[in-house]
């Protein structure tokens, strides 16, 4: 399953994966959710897909993903290891927020790598100790964190992101996820054959064609049926880019374990 299920409620989640000791990882890493997302590499490699453009990550590399972004983690071997940490909103300073640049995902900066490690490393062992002071603590280095990336966010080093062509064929799927989108026709507003443009699409975004287009598509169906006014769900498919509801509904359960009717049923209530 695509989409990264989180305990309902909990709002912060902290993970360290040790040269590659979860070897199923890369299996899951393909996903989107509604938190906010900070990848810290210390060792090894990846390739990283973040909304319309590929990343090659190195060691004291970071990245800050919001929530909703689609997003992509590949390794090329097992010798990795990382810091991951899901946050909601709150864990970020309101006075910071604002100096976040947009779509700005990738944070290069070998002058504060040591002091990031620190932060995490104090994360880390207050998130393992869980007595009742530690999610304080745990807030106020978050806090820490934030400040120290947007004090240093102008001397980051600029990082180019992946294939162009790519990258435009995908903003263009995002603007028009409602529209009737074939693999032939942005294979031809690339100027390149369909076989070709799927190889370059899968290489470059981790997802099949068909799979990204569905995501996209399914990922807003869920947004709009939280909403307290959402119409039915075979409007909402039709909104969705989804000519048949029930392979709608079909797609809809597969990817997220419930059906569109008791997800939007849970919501109302």
């Amino acid at each position: 399953m695509i989409y990264e299920k989180f305990e309902e409620g909990k709002q912060f989640y902290f993970h360290h994966d040790r040269k590659g000791e979860n070897k199923e990882e890369a299996k899951r890493s393909k996903h989107y959710h509604n938190l906010y997302e900070i990848y810290f590499i210390t060792e090894g490699t990846c390739t990283y897909f973040i909304d319309d453009k590929s990343y090659r990550l190195i060691p004291g590399d970071l990245v800050l993903i919001p929530e909703g972004v689609i997003h992509n983690t590949e390794y090329k071997n097992a010798n990795h290891s990382r810091l991951l940490i899901n946050c909601s909103r709150r864990y970020i300073p309101k006075a910071v927020m604002p100096l976040l640049p947009p779509k700005s995902y990738l944070y290069r900066n070998p002058a504060i790598v040591h002091e990031l490690r620190s932060i995490f490393d104090r994360i880390e062992k207050e998130y393992e100790r869980e007595d009742p002071l530690s999610k304080e603590m745990i807030s106020c280095y978050m806090n820490m964190l934030f400040v120290l990336l947007a004090r240093n966010k102008d001397a980051c080093i600029s990082v180019a992101g992946g294939n162009e062509y790519i990258a435009r064929a995908v903003a263009y799927l995002q603007k028009n996820i409602t529209s009737e989108i074939s693999l032939p026709a942005m294979a031809a507003l690339c100027s390149v054959s369909p076989e070709h443009f799927s190889r370059m699409f899968k290489k470059e975004t981790g997802f099949g064609f068909c799979e990204y287009l569905n995501l996209l598509r399914l990922q807003k169906a869920e947004a709009m049926l939280k909403q307290p006014d959402c119409g039915s769900i075979a409007a909402v498919a039709q909104s969705c880019g989804f000519n048949d509801s029930n392979y709608f509904s079909v797609k809809f359960r597969n990817q997220y374990g419930i059906s569109p009717k008791k997800l939007q049923q849970n919501y109302r209530k």
